[in-house]
């Protein structure tokens, strides 16, 4: 996990944070594989009865950090766009999501409740890994946003997934097609988020609390239940993204988003062949 991760557990909670906070939280590979690495830790112990995932200071997580990606942000030597990009589409063992999607499924894999607490902003990459959990708490003034147009991009992080456990198709249309932001109110009645709040980590950690004092075979058992009953098989959907997302970096709109992004002007696309 080194310094991009921290877990702490106490009476079967885990407060697992990313630490990045002088970058808000952005996601980089050593990120990517800290959460994947943490979530798997955390889920294999038997004590742990919940999650807690938050971020460290001003942000939940910023999103992807393009300057530890300069191939996916279109502009570094690869001419090949179908070929992994710094190991983020390489398979995972034990699971059907590469990299960079199971550093947010992961916790939708783990066994127990995972509950998110966003603040500041959850945008692209971050807003995935909150979608990941089971609950999300936020806060009047965070900010969240399908953000990957922007960039040239479709969300690639098992986004496409949990969206739509919670949200109807036609508002992840809206929001994966414009790249709009929504506050903490607007989140919540929209599916993004589960619950309101002006302290987000510490309700949180108290729900969190309260999931611990349950039986931990029927909470186990619960989670196992809903996500076979209610949510589809993720292996199709994980593998589209990834293929999908391979047919559009590196292409000449795709570098243009990004160039259009740095350079602050409105991007010039070029029609589709």
């Amino acid at each position: 996990m080194g310094d991009r991760v921290t877990v702490r557990i106490d009476d079967g909670v885990a407060d697992l944070r990313l630490d990045r906070p002088d970058k808000l939280n952005a996601l980089d590979l050593a990120m990517m594989r800290a959460l994947v690495e943490s979530g798997t830790a955390v889920g294999a112990d038997p004590s742990v009865r919940a999650v807690v995932l938050s971020g460290e200071g001003r942000a939940f997580c910023a999103g992807l950090d393009f300057g530890g990606f300069k191939s996916l942000a279109g502009l570094g030597k690869s001419e090949r766009p179908e070929e992994p990009v710094e190991g983020l589409f390489d398979a995972e063992q034990d699971s059907p999501a590469n990299l960079a999607q199971r550093s947010a499924f992961i916790f939708q894999e783990i066994s127990v409740p995972v509950i998110a607490a966003i603040h500041g902003v959850a945008y692209g990459g971050g807003l995935q890994v909150a979608m990941a959990a089971d609950i999300r708490f936020i806060a009047p003034d965070a900010r969240m946003s399908i953000m990957e147009v922007n960039w040239g991009l479709v969300p690639d992080m098992s986004g496409t997934q949990t969206l739509g456990y919670h949200l109807r198709l036609d508002v992840i249309k809206e929001l994966t097609f414009t790249g709009r932001i929504v506050d903490g109110a607007e989140a919540v009645a929209l599916g993004l988020a589960t619950h309101l709040s002006d302290h987000p980590r510490q309700d949180a950690m108290a729900m969190a609390r309260k999931i611990a004092g349950r039986s931990p075979d029927a909470v186990r058992a619960a989670k196992r239940l809903l996500n076979r009953v209610v949510c589809r098989e993720p292996a199709p959907g994980l593998r589209a993204e990834a293929e999908i997302q391979a047919s559009l970096i590196g292409r000449p709109n795709q570098v243009e988003a990004v160039v259009a992004n740095l350079e602050k002007r409105s991007p010039s696309f070029t029609d589709p062949d």
